[in-house]
């Protein structure tokens, strides 16, 4: 399919000052931006930006990011799921994986995350694409925001949510190793009903299996 890509972009006011909000962003322009230093989710801050300018290389990747300035201070990625993962052992043309989201331990608690989503939701092209998340404890900073597992996935949820995210079950073994993590996805207005059988396919890929 053709990964259409249309632009947007918010300011938003934090109490650090104001800060952009944009996407999809290409490779070009990622690279005229530096990483915060505090952006150490994944892996380091300098690694992570080259990691992400290759995201968005991609025909049907994805990149929204918070910038002050020319410094990114957080960003959401989106893509087809990794090939070693179970979501991509069936290539759905039109369902990407949110990769991953993260934003610096100063602007937790302003808004940042829901800003990035509903960044990455203003396109009407999203309403074609099944997006899936899956979300895992041992990626949460529980450490940095002083939650629990179940405050912090309290928390994602009610951020997911706000772009009409949903709970959906699965025998994945990943997903199904702690209570706390979960499998959700957005269904954009225009996702046929194909899409959503093969998903289901891969959600319960051992039903048959005794």
């Amino acid at each position: 399919m053709e990964h259409k890509k249309t632009f947007f972009s918010i300011e938003k006011e934090t109490k650090h000052g104001t800060v952009i909000v944009e996407g999809p962003v290409t490779a070009e322009a990622l690279t005229s931006y530096t990483f915060h230093e505090d952006l150490v989710a994944f892996r380091l801050p300098e690694q992570q930006h080259q990691a992400i300018i290759g995201i968005a290389k991609l025909d049907e990747g994805r990149i929204i990011l918070m910038r002050q300035g020319t410094t990114v201070v957080g960003y959401v990625t989106y893509l087809y799921p990794d090939p070693q993962e179970r979501w991509a052992e069936d290539r759905i043309p039109n369902m990407i994986e949110l990769g991953a989201i993260e934003v610096i331990p100063a602007y937790r608690g302003t808004g940042a995350g829901k800003a990035l989503l509903e960044v990455s939701f203003m396109a009407d092209e999203m309403e074609d694409y099944l997006v899936i998340t899956t979300e895992y404890y041992w990626h949460w900073d529980l450490k940095g925001t002083g939650l629990n597992v179940w405050d912090y996935r309290k928390m994602m949820e009610r951020m997911m949510s706000s772009q009409k995210f949903e709970y959906y079950a699965t025998d994945d073994p990943e997903v199904t190793s702690h209570p706390a993590n979960c499998l959700m996805a957005r269904v954009g207005e225009r996702v046929p009903s194909e899409t959503l059988e093969r998903f289901d396919r891969l959600r319960f890929a051992n039903r048959y299996m005794y």
